[in-house]
């Protein structure tokens, strides 16, 4: 049940494109069920089966039937909970590369974080609202049929299983919505988003630890039953594992969040202008020894190939330049090194942080020519510098 909304990933590496089955694109934004959902709707079909056997034995082996189907229709409430945090992302003009239904509920993965902590908090809160919805709505559907039948059941499961969602997704740490919730609420008192970040974090480690020990801890003294007996056809043992799971989660998505914000807070330190390497112009049919000596005399760290009219249109690749033996340099043209310019592998160089890391995930390669706002080259960057110049901003201690 645990609904762990990123802010997006790695900025630096695009994450792959499946991550499990293409149900759909509602709103654009493509859905994805995780290989893993399959063993969770099998635990829930047997789980639920034999609740169901306990409460509508005429059933027979057709509950199983009954129990699947409720948990597909759980997860369409998962995934109702995931379309509100998309809906409100869009509206707010972020991004949303993908939703994922996984093993403890659903994932949406938004690219940017809210520009500021009242969108961030709307943006957090609407999944749990929307689950509370649900689960009023699942409520009045079950007054509205015959008790002790397959819909009743059915309906007071869902309504319960919802409000479930709301309660865990309310809880005041990352990476839940409520530890969202509460990011948003010291970042609009303190104006530093880091400040909410690093505070609901903690809690959120706070919270697995609490999950850890007190779940198994409920089923030990019996509050969900008689102590010993199995709860909802689950052992203590059973208990104790998933108590293992969910707070593994929780403590491995607030450390993430703590690392994302860091990321984020470095990200302004990557400036293209800074990090570009000088370069000068040859021709086609340079030899790559003279190219190299020319670049050498200039002080460049970079060859860029140009026509007859000095325009550019290649890169020469540093990889390129290596693989080739000092002995056979004479003999090399840069033209045969060069990696044709497309429209997307030349930058700005005023662009910066996110922006910048955004244009170079647009158009993978390992150099880009930076330009000038009127064109001119200014010269090239390698993905190699903008890796190093991350690390480094990330190791820097924080004053």
């Amino acid at each position: 049940m645990a609904d762990t909304d990123h802010t997006g990933e790695r900025p630096d590496k695009r994450p792959g494109p499946g991550g499990g089955i293409l149900m759909g694109r509602p709103f654009g934004v493509p859905v994805y069920v995780s290989p893993s959902w399959f063993l969770v709707a099998a635990l829930i079909t047997w789980v639920f089966g034999d609740q169901l056997d306990r409460v509508l034995p005429d059933l027979g082996p057709a509950r199983y039937l009954v129990s699947l189907f409720f948990a597909v229709a759980f997860y369409a409430s998962v995934l109702v909970h995931e379309l509100a945090h998309t809906v409100a992302a869009l509206r707010y003009r972020l991004p949303v590369r993908r939703i994922q239904l996984q093993f403890f509920g659903g994932v949406s993965e938004i690219e940017k974080e809210s520009e500021t902590p009242g969108r961030e908090f709307v943006l957090a809160f609407v999944g749990p609202l929307l689950s509370l919805l649900l689960a009023g709505a699942f409520y009045l559907g079950m007054n509205a049929v015959e008790a002790g039948t397959v819909p009743g059941v059915l309906l007071a499961g869902l309504m319960i299983s919802n409000l479930l969602v709301a309660a865990f997704n309310l809880l005041p740490g990352l990476p839940l919505d409520g530890g969202r919730m509460l990011r948003a609420v010291i970042w609009g008192i303190t104006g530093k988003p880091m400040a909410g970040t690093v505070a609901a974090a903690w809690v959120g480690r706070g919270l697995a630890v609490a999950v850890l020990l007190g779940l198994p801890m409920i089923t030990h003294t019996g509050l969900l039953g008689a102590p010993g007996e199995e709860v909802g056809g689950m052992s203590t043992v059973m208990d104790a594992l998933l108590a293992a799971i969910l707070a593994a989660i929780i403590w491995t998505g607030a450390g993430n969040s703590l690392r994302m914000a860091r990321l984020r807070e470095h990200l302004p330190e990557l400036r293209a202008r800074a990090l570009t390497r000088r370069a000068v112009p040859v021709e086609h049919a340079t030899p790559l020894s003279e190219a190299l000596r020319r670049a050498n005399a200039h002080g460049a760290r970079a060859i860029v190939v140009v026509d007859g009219q000095g325009e550019p249109n290649a890169i020469v690749r540093e990889s390129a330049i290596a693989s080739v033996p000092e002995h056979r340099r004479p003999w090399v043209a840069v033209s045969s090194l060069a990696q044709d310019l497309t429209d997307g592998m030349k930058v700005s160089a005023e662009l910066a942080g996110e922006e910048l890391l955004d244009r170079l995930r647009a158009t993978p390669a390992t150099e880009y020519l930076v330009v000038e706002a009127g064109g001119e080259v200014y010269g090239v960057l390698s993905t190699l510098d903008v890796e190093k110049a991350f690390v480094k901003a990330m190791a820097r201690p924080r004053p």
